[in-house]
């Protein structure tokens, strides 16, 4: 693996998936002057879409035009080719891609931008829906109106986002998650706390650390056991268990996979004619000590900037800060950097009036805040951490204080301590 490449501005990039990564690249490739050929294998007939707002402002508006990454002919103005069938194979020696219809598409450079498939529940009996497409976006927002009880499997982003959403609507509802709090993978105990508390007032009613035992559909609803004996009833039931990274077409290639197709700070894989860029990467990352794989549009867009660059003959490593965010009834939850065990929290702000931000240090350094409700906060965040900031702690939680005096100049590069 290299980033030390010099890309004739001609050549053929394929790139297969469509979502923000693979869109994201193509447009960016057009912008840094790339005058080849680009193809986009969508792998569906739907125009490229976004798929977060699926569980979050969709539910509520319904507009599909909203979801579209692009006008319809913008791809054709950027003279990027559309294929809506999907791939099927990798031919390395070659160097095509071959469709299910077994059409042949050759390249120069492929990048696979395969992104991720949804965890299912293994051999349900009852009706379990999920969230993923547009197709089960407005599957679901059909079947509300006439729902009362709704039971969601899944403690996490997509699973709460949900839960939020139908609870406004006035449904009884019910989460289910074998983990002992919310969002365990993503959120600090703190945060957890809070949104638990946010979701109950709400009336959102929760089972954590609990397991399904059985699910079985009975007339017009799904009845749930789960081990200690409680029973739940439900009109609708959404699952919201996580993803898998989809590496079906790497892995048969004989490309090296783990947790994801492995990639260099470059976004090479083991071929150096194929990148791998999105939720599908397991890459370095100077923010955590081993690589990683994330699911987040933020690190799908800069993995494609950063990709561009290197196949316009600009290379550069990819260092770009992790950030997520997620939509929960009246509450946004902000997260710059990756948490984890931390030496130190530093609390900003006040819980109890739903407006705060948690700094997390290790070994005296920032390395993660979550904010609610406090976008301003989040963006100071971001740019301490990536900013290598050294923040004192004893200061950081004191509002008397503007958070933006922690920063240091813009350019200057040096670590300094705001006291």
């Amino acid at each position: 693996m290299s980033g030390q490449t010099d890309m004739p501005s001609k050549l053929r990039i394929v790139i297969v998936g469509a979502g923000h990564a693979g869109c994201q690249l193509a447009f960016s490739l057009r912008n840094n002057g790339h005058a080849g050929e680009i193809v986009l294998i969508n792998g569906e007939a739907e125009q490229p879409y976004q798929r977060p707002p699926l569980s979050k402002g969709f539910l509520k508006s319904g507009h599909r035009a909203a979801l579209f990454f692009r006008e319809d002919n913008a791809f054709a103005q950027q003279g990027i080719t559309m294929v809506t069938e999907r791939a099927a194979f990798i031919d390395r020696v070659r160097q095509n891609v071959s469709l299910h219809s077994g059409a042949q598409l050759a390249y120069d450079h492929l990048v696979l931008a395969t992104g991720t498939f949804t965890r299912r529940l293994s051999s349900p009996d009852g009706d379990v829906r999920y969230l993923k497409s547009i197709e089960d976006a407005e599957t679901l927002r059909a079947m509300l109106p006439s729902a009362n009880r709704l039971c969601v499997i899944g403690a996490g982003f997509i699973g709460l986002e949900f839960a939020a959403f139908a609870a406004e609507h006035g449904k009884v509802v019910d989460v289910v998650d074998m983990a002992p709090a919310l969002m365990s993978r993503a959120a600090s105990a703190q945060v957890s706390s809070f949104f638990l508390r946010r979701h109950q007032e709400a009336g959102v009613r929760f089972h954590l650390g609990a397991e399904i035992v059985n699910m079985i559909k009975v007339g017009n609803h799904t009845q749930i056991r789960l081990a200690s004996g409680a029973e739940l009833k439900a009109d609708i039931v959404v699952a919201g268990i996580g993803v898998l990274p989809d590496t079906a077409l790497a892995e048969s290639a004989g490309l090296d996979t783990a947790n994801g197709v492995v990639v260099d700070q470059y976004l090479s894989t083991s071929d150096p004619a194929i990148s791998a860029v999105g939720d599908c990467a397991n890459f370095p990352t100077p923010y955590f000590p081993t690589p990683i794989r994330l699911e987040s549009v933020q690190n799908a867009n800069d993995h494609a900037r950063t990709l561009a660059l290197r196949l316009t003959g600009q290379p550069e490593p990819y260092t770009a800060l992790p950030w997520f965010w997620s939509d929960q009834g009246n509450d946004k939850l902000q997260i710059a950097g990756l948490t984890g065990k931390a030496d130190l929290q530093v609390l900003r702000g006040a819980p109890d009036q739903n407006r705060f931000s948690l700094f997390s240090f290790r070994n005296d350094t920032l390395f993660a805040v979550e904010s609610v409700n406090q976008p301003a906060e989040h963006m100071v965040a971001r740019r301490l951490i990536s900013g290598h900031v050294a923040v004192c702690p004893d200061r950081i939680g004191d509002q008397t204080r503007d958070i933006k005096s922690f920063l240091t100049p813009a350019a200057s590069g040096v670590r300094h301590a705001a006291v």
